[in-house]
């Protein structure tokens, strides 16, 4: 099967390209494509006589977004919108990523897919809007949303992710504070890019699917288990979101649970424990080393 994949080169988008490794992957980089000229989206999609395109491509750094909206929305609102009619005018179906940001965190309970969205912050908005548009265009599409994203490759638009940094600022002995009454699911990239594998490989239904690891945390636990997994002995201080002062406000709660995928026998998702442990063994390991 013939896929195009856009954000190639992104935190997932690398991923993603492993996992349909037996397929025959288009690679489709920002230099190639920019999902904000509708024209050069057409044309790359045309071209490429793809069954399925992927969308890994998006503004994702939440600060970057609340201090210009403009471009957050022409990248996760308006290159949705793109990439759907592209998908749609080619005959292809579309897999377009979302994420936990487009609730606001009141129902303090796992989110379903078809719970009413409420974003708190322009990141979350964007990415709502860029579902909209993908709904409006494409009747065969879906949207996978997913919750706090950390992979082995860089994040392009924010550069490391939460692990990282929290190995980063212990090392060099910073004093760590980290927020404990925001709770999510957070997900390796690895674990997702196999899931998305599964709903193209099994010609998933048109609709919204969610797709995290298992179980939920606060940032806080997260960073605790970090730090335990790592057998390394660093002090952390909880905090409440308001101590932090991120300019843009978080859900308290935005679990998703993985409901449409286990209704239809295809969801693989592992608990987000397994998962860190896997990432930290994964970087760990010397460059070259197989297995």
């Amino acid at each position: 099967m013939k896929i195009a994949i856009f954000g190639i080169n992104g935190q997932l988008g690398c991923d993603v390209a492993v996992a349909l490794g037996a397929h025959d992957v288009v690679p489709i980089d920002h230099e190639r494509a920019d999902i904000r000229d509708a024209d050069s989206v057409t044309r790359v999609v045309r071209n490429a006589h793809a069954a399925w395109v992927v969308n890994c491509a998006a503004m994702t750094h939440v600060d970057g977004c609340e201090s210009d909206p403009s471009a957050a929305f022409d990248a996760n609102a308006l290159g949705a919108r793109n990439l759907s009619r592209a998908a749609t005018a080619a005959g292809a179906r579309l897999l377009h990523v979302s994420t936990d940001y487009v609730f606001d965190g009141a129902k303090n309970a796992p989110y379903l897919e078809d719970d009413f969205p409420h974003p708190l912050n322009i990141y979350g908005m964007s990415k709502l809007a860029g579902e909209w548009g993908v709904r409006a265009d494409g009747a065969l599409h879906v949207i996978v949303r997913t919750s706090g994203l950390y992979g082995l490759n860089p994040c392009r638009g924010k550069g490391g992710n939460f692990v990282e940094a929290m190995l980063s600022r212990a090392g060099a002995g910073a004093s760590l504070r980290v927020v404990s009454d925001e709770v999510l699911t957070p997900t390796f990239t690895e674990d997702l890019a196999a899931q998305l594998r599964v709903v193209i490989e099994r010609d998933a239904p048109p609709g919204v699917y969610h797709a995290t690891n298992a179980g939920a945390c606060s940032w806080f636990e997260f960073a605790r288990e970090i730090f335990g997994l790592s057998k390394l002995d660093v002090p952390v201080e909880p905090i409440r979101a308001e101590e932090w002062g991120s300019p843009a406000r978080r859900p308290r709660y935005s679990v998703l649970e993985n409901r449409a995928l286990a209704a239809l026998g295809i969801a693989v998702m592992p608990e987000w424990r397994d998962a860190l442990s896997r990432y930290l063994a994964r970087r760990a390991r010397p460059a070259g080393a197989m297995g």
